[in-house]
Formats: C-alpha cells, structure tokens, sequence
C-alpha cells in the first residue's frame, strides 16, 4: 500500500504539493502547475561525493556516467533518441550531497520519458569495456578541468578549508582513484547508493499526482528496502594557508573563506543577504571596491556553499601578481567593515528585494519547481510556501546580519589559497587580521 499526503492548497497558497511514500521506502513528491504543459520529473539520489571513501573518490559521478552508457533495454544512442524524439531534455548531474536524473518534456510524454530515467536508475549494464572506455574520458575531463585556472584555485581552496574529509576532494576524482575503478567497485557502489530509502522522485508541471505515483512504483515497488545509508561524518573547517606556484598564467586567482551555517539552519536567510551585500552582484560592496573604484580585478565575487551540517561562505578574485596582496588587503577590510559597522536600512533593502526577485523568478519554470522540491525534501523533510520564504526574508535584521559576520570573519577562521605566478608575495596569518 502506498501512504500518500495531500497536503491543504491554503497552507501553501497555490502550491497543489503532494507526496507519497512506496512501502519500501521511495519517496516521490509532485507539485501541480495547470498553467503550464511541461512536466519536469527528476528521480534524486540522495547522497553525493562526500560520501565517499577516499579510495572511492569521484565513484559517484563515475556512475552517474556509466548509466548513459546503456542499459538492459537501451543502447547509448537508444538512450539519447528516446528522449530527442519527444522534443525533451535529458539532464544529470553530481554534487558533493546528490546526484540527478532528470528529464522535461511535454505533459503527454510523461509515461516515455520516466521509463528512460528508471532505466537509467535501475538497468545500467556496467559493461568492462564501457568502463575502461569512461575511466580514459573522464581522466581527460580531470585534466582539462586541472588547465582551468577557476576550476583549480575553487579546488585548491577546497581542500585547504575542508582539510581531510571528502567534502574538500573533487567531485570528478583524480587521476589515480578513477584509473582504479573496476566493474565489482561500480556495481556494488550502485548497489548499495541507488537504493529505495535513499531515492527521491520530484515532478512538477501538468500532471496528476497518482497517475505518476503508479508510474513510479510500476518500476520501484519491488525493490527491496535496504538499511539505512551511515550518516555523513560532519566535517571541521581548517584555517590555513594554501599557495601554488603557476608561471605559466598571467593572473593570479585566490579565494578567501571563512565557515558558515549548514543549510537547515535558522539563520540560514541571513547568510544569503550577508553573501548578497559582500559579493552577489554588481552593487556589492566587494565588486563596488575591488573593481569599480581601484580597478584591481574584473573578476570578483562571493559564494554562499551551505551543506547538511556545515557551510562555508568564500571571496574569489582574479587579479595581477602586483596587486594580489592588495586585492587580500581589501577583501579583509570589507569583511571587518562588516564585522565592526552596522549595515545600513537602504543596503539591507536592496539585498532583500534582490533575493526575492531571484526567489520569485527562480520558481517560474516546472523545472526548477522540481528541483525546489527535491531540495526542500532533502534538506527540511518539509515544504516552503513562497509566502513564507519571503516572509523569512523580511525577516532578517541589519543586527543578525553583523552577528554572523562576527561570529565567522575573524582571522583565526580564514583560509587563503592562491594560485599563479606567487614569486614575491608574501603574505602570513598576520596580515589576515588588518
């Protein structure tokens, strides 16, 4: 019997949501859009790369590959026509928390295009010759990333701050950790992570919830339910500082991060309009700084990397090897700016409306609805009426805004890593704390 929960239109103001529940587990939530004739379905596997052990590194997205290689009824070219032939997308992708496999297409082809993504889910082949094949791709993947200065520097920071724990190693793996997969390491991985208390199926769009709840569990009602997945080992922030010599570019790249509240955290909200007033737009005060009155870089910007249990909240910019100690210097002073002065009501406003105006617009599409829905799955185990995420944003003050800056821009919190041509800059733990 499958549990299902409707849950009331006015407590989510025109958000028709509902979900259900397979007796083994798999979990599938819909949310009704009768304006649209798009349905976006994505199946959501709920643990990504940090739940890897490091022999395992980059085994996550490996797979995620090595479905698209074909499977018990399809061939790889099979897999691509299916989907081409109805005018869909076929999406997936891998981040350190999730994988996905997704797919939009007309309402009427909903019955198609979900028996493609189940096949990829539940039938891949694994072939040895696939894998031998994909293990040559994906090392070529790695280093075109690795000539990427952006991609490294994010990389080189990433396991400078996450010092020792999977969350701080690379999605796509290395070189060694992929050259080492075998068919036994991939089909057990499969196994044991594609299992039905650890799947998700979200689908927005023109759609009738128990049409697709049958849908689904004509597929998954058999799997057999599996033990709960161990818990994520919560990771510690590392302070330090991280520098690697590179002649060759003509920039220097660096990224300066301090840690940040988890995603379910209350003050999850403020973290967002602190990242939007540091660096998330051409108003900031880091762009308004950096690049507008000194000139010093083109690129410059924050980031806002919330988790389970941690976050980390980061400054990256591109500059010369002249004012690479400079560019430090100022991205310190706007974060003791934030620390030590109480944010203005004009600043506060825009950021806000700047949030809701992304929050607003973001929701538009049957496709992000179905990743919304995912998220708030994952992450809350509860839904989000977009009266109430507004509302959240209103509520924050200029004073929970300072409260967290000073909480997490302190010196003693700060990695620096950098990359290029670092020969002359000197920069130590001292002149963090400016």
């Amino acid at each position: 019997m499958v549990a299902t929960l409707t849950l009331p239109a006015n407590s989510l103001h025109s958000r028709e949501i509902e979900t259900a529940t397979l007796p083994n587990g798999l979990r599938i939530i819909t949310e009704k859009m009768s304006h649209v004739r798009s349905v976006s379905v994505g199946i959501w596997i709920g643990t990504g790369s940090r739940s890897e052990s490091i022999t395992q590194t980059g085994l996550s997205h490996f797979v995620e590959h090595m479905v698209f290689k074909g499977t018990s009824k399809r061939s790889a070219e099979e897999i691509a026509r299916a989907v081409d032939s109805i005018g869909g997308g076929l999406d997936a992708f891998t981040s350190k928390e999730l994988v996905s496999y997704n797919t939009k297409i007309l309402d009427e082809h909903l019955p198609i295009a979900f028996d493609v993504i189940a096949d990829l889910v539940l039938n891949p082949m694994f072939r040895p010759d696939d894998i031998e094949k994909e293990k040559g791709v994906i090392v070529e993947e790695i280093k075109m990333e690795v000539d990427n200065p952006e991609y490294l520097i994010q990389e080189i920071f990433s396991g400078a701050f996450w010092n020792n724990h999977p969350l701080g190693r690379p999605i796509l793996g290395s070189k060694e950790t992929v050259s080492s997969f075998d068919r036994q390491m991939v089909t057990d991985y499969h196994h044991s992570v594609y299992s039905p208390g650890n799947l998700l199926v979200t689908a927005a769009g023109n759609l009738d919830h128990q049409s697709l709840v049958d849908i689904v569990a004509s597929y998954f009602a058999d799997l057999a339910p599996t033990p709960a997945l161990p818990p994520d080992i919560p990771p510690q922030p590392c302070a330090t500082l991280a520098f690697e010599n590179k002649d060759h570019l003509e920039q220097v790249h660096l990224y300066l991060g301090v840690p940040s509240y988890s995603l379910p955290h209350d003050a999850r909200t403020a973290c967002y309009i602190l990242n939007t007033i540091l660096g998330g737009g051409m108003s900031s005060r880091l762009f308004q700084n950096i690049r507008e009155k000194q000139g010093l870089a083109y690129a410059v910007f924050s980031e806002l990397n919330m988790y389970r249990d941690a976050g980390c909240l980061a400054v990256y910019a591109g500059t010369s090897t002249e004012s690479a100690a400079k560019v430090v210097d100022s991205v310190v002073h706007e974060l003791r700016q934030l620390q030590d002065h109480t944010i203005p009501s004009d600043e506060i406003r825009r950021a806000k409306d700047h949030l809701k105006g992304s929050l607003v617009l973001g929701l538009e599409s049957s496709s992000s609805r179905m990743g919304n829905l995912a998220r708030q799955e994952l992450y809350f185990k509860r839904f989000f009426t977009l009266d109430e995420m507004i509302e959240k944003i209103e509520e924050v003050s200029a004073e929970q805004v300072q409260q967290i800056a000073q909480k997490f821009f302190t010196p003693d919190k700060m990695t620096l890593a950098m990359l290029g041509r670092l020969e002359g800059i000197k920069i130590n733990r001292g002149d963090l704390s400016r």
